[in-house]
């Protein structure tokens, strides 16, 4: 099933070398043509979009296009070839990975940033200090579903209770639905969704009873619209906020996550897709930083730009047998 398995790397994930055509060592990018198609993740996109304007304004003629389908509809093209870059909210799954092997996509995996996932309310909610995995579980499980937060806890007032969430092709809808439901849960149906995060805001900061969740970068721009509550970590028992510093040290958990740009090896030979991505290794840690998310750590960024310098294609998040792998992002990128 999985091509690459006698790969000596494999043990830290698929993972195997296939060689670029050309170097990667940056053109003349005031000469580059062509365009890059990017979709994917909404979470991503303001990364994304922010190595795209800045990329501009060195390389004129390339022609960057960036859709917001989710990080599954983002996969699902990517898989069959007609996008260059997908933007991922999560990694690869297995099923994905078997379709881009089977349509003969091999990809690079780039680890481009830190993000929080974010549950917020509405300004005028007085009532929720913290929330408990357990709440959440009360709140969004299809077999708990409570309909005001009373529910939650009898201290609270009978005020019906608003979700918003992110489609269910969204990355940040699967980190969710793994961290609150698992594997045998599911999630209530009767929420707003969208895969605009910016609809998720303008819906939260309209109704006082209003939950809903999305990238920590959505908060930090519109935290005088919403109130970001702090999450009890599971381990420690306090209840902790997301702030740069929470979500790299992981003591935002258990909706600490990296995020990632997945390159079609086959268009990295292009060089404007080459010196696209290589740019975005250089410049898209400030940038990620600028738009709200938070900077990998030097050790892991490295590894990702060696990947793609030495054309590696495969993931570090599924092992030889094809399961998901767990953990840091900077133990499994070792």
């Amino acid at each position: 099933m999985f091509k690459h398995l006698s790969n000596a790397l494999a043990g830290a994930g698929i993972v195997t070398a296939a060689a670029l055509a050309a170097s990667c060592q940056p053109m003349d990018t005031g000469n580059l043509r062509g365009a890059v198609d990017i979709d994917g993740s909404s979470t991503v996109f303001p990364i994304t979009e922010a190595v795209a304007e800045e990329f501009a304004e060195i390389a004129p003629s390339v022609d960057v296009q960036i859709g917001i389908s989710g990080t599954g509809g983002g996969f699902k093209r990517f898989a069959v070839g007609e996008t260059d870059i997908s933007n991922a909210s999560r990694p690869i799954k297995a099923k994905e990975y078997e379709a881009a092997n089977s349509n003969g996509v091999e990809f690079i995996e780039l680890p481009v940033a830190y993000d929080g996932l974010t549950i917020v309310v509405n300004r005028a909610n007085y009532w929720v200090d913290a929330l408990t995995v357990d709440e959440l579980k009360m709140i969004f499980l299809a077999d708990k579903a409570a309909k005001t937060w009373k529910e939650i806890n009898p201290e609270w007032p009978e005020i019906k209770i608003s979700i918003y969430s992110p489609g269910t092709d969204s990355g940040t809808f699967d980190y969710f639905k793994e961290v609150v439901a698992g594997k045998a849960g599911s999630i209530r149906s009767d929420m707003s969704v969208s895969e605009d995060d910016n609809v998720l805001v303008r819906g939260v900061s309209g109704q006082e009873g209003a939950i809903g969740f999305f990238g920590c970068a959505y908060f930090f721009e519109n935290k005088k619209k919403l109130k970001a509550v702090p999450i009890v970590n599971p381990d420690t028992g306090k209840a902790v906020t997301p702030t740069a510093k929470t979500i790299e040290e992981g003591d935002y958990a258990p909706f600490s996550r990296p995020l990632f740009i997945y390159v079609n090896a086959e268009s990295a030979k292009r060089p404007e897709v080459r010196d696209f991505v290589l740019f975005y290794l250089n410049e898209g840690p400030e940038l990620a930083e600028d738009v709200g998310y938070v900077q990998l750590p030097q050790a892991v960024r490295k590894q990702a730009e060696t990947n793609f310098t030495n054309g590696r294609t495969g993931t570090h998040f599924l092992d030889a047998n094809g399961e998901q792998l767990h953990g840091p992002v900077t133990e499994l990128y070792k």
